[in-house]
């Protein structure tokens, strides 16, 4: 398991990067591995279902790729980086708790080619991620 920072109750793990809207990026065998923080699967609860990009298609870093529905409220997945996606995490359509589960292993959610790896380096590190969720989390 990589080495993670603990902010309260949350994880943030030091193996990635990640995005201000709470999707984590790791930089795996060419492709870019994505899915959605500790955090954020902690805020929504009981995740009850998945949308989730056709491979083969094209996407946009910030963009909105998918979703995910919560008992609580549904949220929108975006692209931490641009690219074409890959794979999809199909376990999520029949099971969506993965996500609840293990955010950071069984719960991913899509693989995407990178086409400027640059864009990695305008995602959040580690430290900054476990801030930001400090700052939320104070109310500031």
């Amino acid at each position: 398991m990589a080495e993670e920072i603990r902010v309260g109750n949350y994880i943030v793990l030091r193996d990635r990067l990640y995005t201000r809207t709470d999707e984590w990026a790791k930089r795996e065998d060419g492709v870019v591995v994505v899915g959605i923080t500790d955090y954020a699967q902690k805020k929504l609860r009981d995740i009850v279902g998945v949308e989730l990009p056709e491979p083969g298609s094209r996407v946009k870093a910030g963009e909105a790729v998918g979703s995910i529905e919560s008992v609580k409220a549904a949220a929108d997945i975006y692209a931490p980086v641009s690219g074409e996606v890959v794979e999809v995490n199909e376990r999520l359509y029949d099971e969506p708790e993965l996500v609840n589960k293990d955010p950071y292993g069984e719960g991913w959610m899509f693989k995407i080619r990178i086409s400027d790896e640059s864009e990695l380096e305008k995602l959040l590190t580690p430290e900054q991620y476990a801030e930001k969720i400090r700052r939320e989390e104070e109310g500031h």
